[in-house]
């Protein structure tokens, strides 16, 4: 297959994996009406096209918490990565850093803290849930900052699992599910040698290590199940902010009001972010969301932004509308899928060239000058 562009990693993912693997990555909650509001809202932004602006210096340089970035685009939390490619969350986080961007690692990873870490020479970020288990929560957070964590990526829209209709006839829950994944695998045997063989143990380490157990994929659907606790709110987090030393990223904000509650909660970063439609559906798209929060917090408080981002452009966009850079999930997820840490690497240059493309093409010589101007605006 032919990969000429970020997007096409999505078809060659589907081809490799076993469908309840891609239908769970590829999937949203519901009908999934936010989950294709989130790629086609951002595909209808309308940047403004400038010329003979001398665009020969162009920098897609940037500096997110007090990071070093070569582009303003970290690697998100993607849950079992490590079943998507053999080791999945090593490979990623080894592409990540050779492109000299953050790798986060999800709290329902394959792989645990203490395999990624060390694997490349740059902190990774860590996301963790609010779950009733505060024992595991602390034992994740001291962990994390043991193996040098530097940045807490909090999941805060997810008090109760999405409703996600396609795992129950994909294979990933529902009737007769570990049978359906079992057939799968057989009928993706590139897959069931490399990841399905070769990438064990399949569970899920940074959970394993707290419960001295191995935590398989069935236990993990009703780990978590147990474990959402509906009752969090502002005041169970400060427990928290006083335990962690470093940076504190609340991710799945939509309303200005919550981002506002943010800055005074003390947050150094917001993700702006449906989780990818995975949650709600009928919610706004990101791309939506993300103006109105920037206009009510820009100046208070880092905000990242993902659900929907595919290419350079999106980022381009992404940034046009008030983000200060973006987090991946699905597109490198695709790209992992397709072709492990080679495939990662080739996407991020990919993003690189289509950001160099669309900054020059819109008179944007660094990241501080990609703003609301490179926006096509309507006229009332």
């Amino acid at each position: 297959m032919i990969i000429s562009a970020s997007t096409d990693y999505r078809a060659a993912a589907q081809a490799k994996l076993p469908p309840f693997l891609f239908h769970y990555i590829d999937g949203g909650a519901y009908a999934e009406h936010t989950l294709q509001r989130n790629t086609a809202d951002l595909s209808n932004v309308e940047l403004r096209q400038r010329v003979l602006k001398n665009m020969s210096e162009l920098s897609l340089e940037t500096s997110l918490f007090g990071e070093k970035m070569s582009m303003p685009v970290a690697l998100g939390p993607v849950g079992l990565t490590g079943m998507y490619a053999r080791r999945g969350e090593v490979q990623a986080a080894r592409a990540a850093a050779k492109k000299g961007i953050p790798f986060t690692l999800s709290t329902v990873s394959v792989c645990p803290i203490e395999e990624v870490a060390p694997a490349i020479d740059r902190p990774i970020w860590f996301q963790l849930y609010v779950l009733k288990d505060r024992g595991f929560m602390r034992n994740a957070l001291e962990r994390a900052q043991a193996a040098g964590v530097k940045n807490l990526v909090f999941t805060v829209d997810m008090p109760v699992p999405g409703a996600r209709y396609r795992d129950a006839h994909s294979g990933m829950s529902g009737p007769n599910a570990a049978m359906k994944r079992i057939l799968q695998s057989l009928t993706h045997p590139q897959w069931a040698w490399d990841v399905g063989l070769w990438g064990r143990p399949h569970d899920l380490g940074n959970i394993s290590a707290y419960r001295g157990q191995p935590t398989n994929l069935g236990d993990y659907i009703g780990w978590l199940g147990s474990n959402f606790d509906p009752s969090i709110s502002w005041k169970d987090l400060e427990w928290i902010r006083d335990f962690w030393k470093g940076p504190m990223i609340l991710k799945g904000i939509l309303d200005p009001e919550d981002a506002k509650d943010a800055v005074r909660f003390g947050a150094d970063g917001i993700v702006v972010s449906n989780h990818g439609g995975r949650q709600l559906d009928g919610v706004l798209s990101t791309a939506r969301a993300l103006p109105a929060i920037a206009d009510a917090v820009k100046n208070d408080i880092t905000i990242l932004a993902d659900s929907g981002i595919r290419s350079g452009l999106d980022v381009v966009r992404m940034i046009a509308l008030g983000a200060d850079g973006v987090l991946l999930g699905r597109a490198f997820t695709y790209a992992l899928a397709a072709a492990g840490e080679a495939g990662v690497s080739n996407l991020l240059d990919l993003i690189d060239k289509e950001m160099r493309v669309a900054m020059t093409l819109t008179g944007a010589k660094s990241i501080s000058e990609i703003n609301s101007d490179l926006l096509v605006r309507d006229k009332a």
